[in-house]
């Protein structure tokens, strides 16, 4: 049954259509990624939904009940609210429960309550679970470092901004999440964190995202805002691409065939206008049908390029035994590199670890503390800020690019005019007169993009470049990267992005160190879980060497035990195996939603049995064979 049902919504923006005549339905525990293009009405869809926007027409329907909690792309707060009072909602009857618990007991020390009064406020939170939602609370504040609850909103970054908002949804335990691009702004290991809360809890969500590696880990549903209607796909983001494609080649059977009918029809239209009256009223009204059909204009992915980029001398860039610090945090410690002829690296680590500070350098927009960075004669950079560029706000779009380079050489020996450059990167003609100040947040980013690549670098420098990009223009900078003959360095958050593009990983550790990891972020990931549960295991097994030395130090393991031991040395390796392949699988990003649900709990159960296996086998090993 449907908690909320969207029936026949339509909104337009002047002229400008952004959807018509929609319907989607919404189960209990469906979890559903919304895609479309930028522009096209993602966020305005979920405004609506969230009831911070009015449709032109049709309804939304809520079950009796259900509450709904809504994480805006950018959270708009009072700049004079604390914290504490953005995140903690008086209406949420779960935190109610813990606030009057909290003052009962207080009151029941002092006697100033009776034990009856005291029973009722531990009934009313054992009722709802609330202690288990108290729990959740310092989950989800650890997890996204919010300890400063008396901080105005007035100066909180815009990633703070972001976070508050995501801990206050999640926080709320409503029965429908909307979520507008919620992994923006965070780190890698709070997304994967992220994904893991999505997964285990019986979620109800609605949600636009770019990051594909999420979306297959979390959704189960994906619904496609295309040409002004929805589509919905059940499964991952690879089904949901085949079955698209499907579809796509269906239409354009059907437009094809819709337009030579509507040749003759329309020949049959203009024969006769005087008899007009006469005519077949349905025959008429089907025409005007078929023309809507034939007329219809479907947007092409852009065909794959690349931007020629400047020949590079031997030289590129080397830096030599480097330190930057802000006051006493050290960011950068002792760090060399000489780059190469056509690499490719990824930079990762905790957000505020030095990321973005590294590229500056590089840029020449810091300079280091000790050592030095030297750059050939030869390098054009190209430099996109993960802050963007400096506009002017009243000028247009084309005149901006013209600025910046009239022409565009590509790799290939051709050339493209700037008006050209735009409309590959998705601009149409009328946008591209439209003035500066009236872009989306994705489409000012998306022309970032564009400047830094017109004037024909041969390094680019990239820091979290996918931020409020659509996925379409995700591959196509993927594509242009994978493309590109120079160098390139990029800081993201996005695992997808970074498996397909990188060669290798430099990856920001503690004190300011930096490791040179040569593989995917996903080998790179999978490694540092291997460490961290030998680390686990190392621990477990000097805790029980402590507390059982005495009672096993001079023990001999009987028959039985013996026999233990080898079967279970033997059991662990066989699970280690399975799991290391239940890993890939999940990572393969292949399989249907059975599969992936009878995999995810397949790999929860081998977690534990490895756990009590090596517990038990750990004991029997302190004992003298």
């Amino acid at each position: 049954m449907n908690l909320l049902l969207i029936e026949h919504l339509a909104k337009s923006f002047g002229d400008h259509v952004l959807f018509n005549d929609i319907t989607l339905g919404i189960d209990k525990g469906e979890k559903i990624a919304l895609i479309a293009k930028n522009g096209t009405g993602k966020s305005t869809l979920l405004n609506i939904i969230g009831g911070l926007d009015t449709s032109d027409s049709g309804t939304i329907t809520v079950r009796n009940g259900i509450r709904i909690s809504y994480l805006n792309q950018h959270p708009d707060f009072d700049p004079n609210s604390t914290v504490s009072e953005l995140i903690f909602n008086d209406d949420n009857e779960y935190m109610t429960a813990v606030k009057e618990y909290e003052l009962c007991f207080e009151k029941h020390l002092q006697h100033k309550i009776s034990d009856d009064e005291f029973e009722k406020a531990i009934t009313k939170i054992d009722s709802l679970s609330a202690w288990e939602y108290e729990h959740k609370i310092k989950e989800i504040l650890s997890k996204f470092q919010i300890h400063d609850f008396e901080q105005m909103a007035g100066t909180l970054s815009g990633g703070q901004k972001k976070k508050i908002a995501l801990a206050k949804v999640l926080i709320d335990n409503a029965d429908i999440l909307i979520l507008d691009e919620p992994t923006n702004h965070l780190d890698i290991d709070v997304i994967e964190w992220l994904e893991d809360y999505l997964q285990r809890n019986n979620t109800t969500l609605l949600m636009v995202t770019h990051d594909r590696y999420f979306l297959n880990q979390v959704c189960d549903h994906i619904v496609e805002l295309d040409n002004q209607k929805l589509y919905k796909y059940a499964g991952s983001y690879e089904y949901y691409l085949e079955k698209k494609e499907e579809r796509e080649q269906v239409d354009a059977v059907v437009i094809e065939k819709s337009k030579n009918l509507y040749k003759t029809e329309l020949e049959w239209m203009r024969r006769m206008p005087q008899a007009r009256g006469t005519k077949s009223k349905a025959r008429i009204d089907s025409f005007y049908d078929l023309k809507e059909k034939a007329l219809v204009r479907r947007d092409k992915d852009s065909e794959g390029f690349s931007v020629l980029s400047e020949r590079l001398g031997n030289k590129i860039i080397e830096i030599h035994n480097i330190d930057f610090s802000y006051d006493d945090n050290l960011l950068v410690s002792d760090f060399s590199y000489i780059f190469k002829h056509g690499e490719r690296i990824g930079i990762v680590g905790p957000n505020g670890s030095g990321k973005s500070t590294l590229l500056k350098l590089i840029a020449n927009f810091l300079q280091p503390k000790k050592g030095k960075i030297e750059v050939g004669q030869t390098v054009k950079l190209g430099y996109y800020a993960q802050d963007g560029l400096v506009l002017d706000e009243n000028k247009r779009m084309i005149d901006i690019v013209k600025e910046y380079a009239e022409v565009i050489k590509l790799k290939n020996g051709s050339q493209l005019s700037a008006a050209q450059f735009l409309t590959h990167f998705g601009f149409t003609y009328n946008q591209q007169w439209s003035y500066f100040e009236s872009l989306s947040g994705g489409e000012k980013r998306r022309l970032y993009l564009l400047l830094t690549l017109c004037t024909n670098p041969n390094v680019l420098l990239l820091d979290e470049p996918t931020n409020d990009f659509d996925i379409q223009t995700m591959s196509l900078l993927e594509e242009m990267l994978l493309n590109f003959e120079g160098c390139v360095v990029v800081v993201s958050h996005d695992r997808y992005l970074l498996d397909k593009v990188s060669d290798h990983l430099f990856c920001f550790q503690e004190n300011g160190k930096i490791k040179d990891f040569y593989g995917s972020y996903t080998d790179y990931r999978f490694q540092q879980l291997n460490l961290e549960k030998t680390e686990k295991k190392a621990d477990n097994k000097s805790q029980i060497v402590e507390k059982r030395a005495v009672s096993i130090r001079k023990q001999k393991r009987t028959f039985a035990q013996q026999k233990e031991y080898d079967l279970l040395e033997e059991t662990i390796s066989t699970l280690e195996t399975e799991h290391k392949t239940i890993v890939e699988l999940l990572n393969g990003g292949k399989g249907t939603v059975d599969e992936l649900t009878q995999w995810s709990i397949r790999y929860k159960e081998i977690e534990t049995e490895i756990e009590e296996k090596t517990m038990r086998w750990m004991e029997l090993d302190e004992i003298e064979n």
